[in-house]
């Protein structure tokens, strides 16, 4: 029986044809593998800048009418980005969803596989045996403690049980804020500008931080800016996100 992170059953066709992804992350790696099959993805999917499929709204407000009208034969979604509510009205429509669930590095490496192998039927990609190769090795000494801010006005961060934390993690970066009981807490200023802290990243996604909103704010803490998909997108991402980050 094949079934989904969640251990949802699955009764989608042997090989998916007609595919809409509601995670940014999958759109980019199916878009790179298999772009026809791709009939419909979200507004936050952005890579690659060229993609011309239909939009169905956003990974928190997708058109579920939208979606149904372009018939997929699979729906692709995740526990963190999409509302368990839309996946239900999608399976109760009729259509096939798959849902993934991601929290670190060995995850996005072991959910990856088994949407390809068991959702999309479809050959794994070279470029994810080529991210197992890279992210299998061993866990590297800490050589910097790190926050990572996600929002501002409040500031957020990244915390315990997320993708980020754990792929800092696998990069020699100690997240200052593993320990915290949410995955994204909310802070004060003065918990990141501090000076045990070598550095402060600034994502640009979900919160577009920039030269002139976000480093002008410290006093204390270095900060850098990068781009959000290095950070946080499981797909093709990963094997640049090793090559960049590192």
């Amino acid at each position: 029986m094949r079934a989904d992170d969640l251990g949802t059953p699955y009764d989608g066709p042997p090989t998916a044809t007609r595919v809409v992804s509601l995670v940014p992350s999958i759109t980019e790696a199916l878009a790179t593998d298999r772009r026809a099959a791709l009939v419909g993805a979200t507004d936050w999917c952005t890579h690659p800048a060229d993609l011309d499929v239909t939009r169905v709204r956003g990974t928190k407000n997708p058109d579920l009418r939208a979606v149904r009208a372009l018939e997929p034969d699979l729906v692709i979604a995740n526990k963190e980005e999409n509302r368990e509510l839309d996946v239900r009205r999608l399976r109760e429509a009729g259509v096939p969803v798959w849902v993934t669930d991601i929290e670190t590095v060995p995850q996005a490496l072991d959910s990856l596989e088994r949407l390809y192998d068991a959702a999309l039927g479809w050959p794994r990609p070279d470029w994810l045996a080529q991210a197992r190769d890279l992210w299998s090795g061993p866990v590297p000494d800490v050589s910097a403690r790190v926050a990572v801010a996600v929002w501002r006005d409040p500031w957020m961060v990244v915390g315990a049980r997320t993708y980020a934390g754990d792929l800092m993690r696998r990069l020699g970066w100690e997240n200052a804020f593993a320990g915290s009981g949410e995955r994204y807490p909310k802070v004060e200023l003065a918990d990141l500008d501090r000076g045990d802290l070598d550095l402060v990243l600034l994502p640009d996604e979900p919160y577009v931080f920039t030269d002139d909103d976000g480093p002008e704010a410290f006093e204390r803490t270095p900060t850098r800016l990068l781009s959000g998909r290095l950070l946080t997108w499981y797909g093709p991402a990963m094997v640049e996100a090793f090559e960049a980050m590192r």
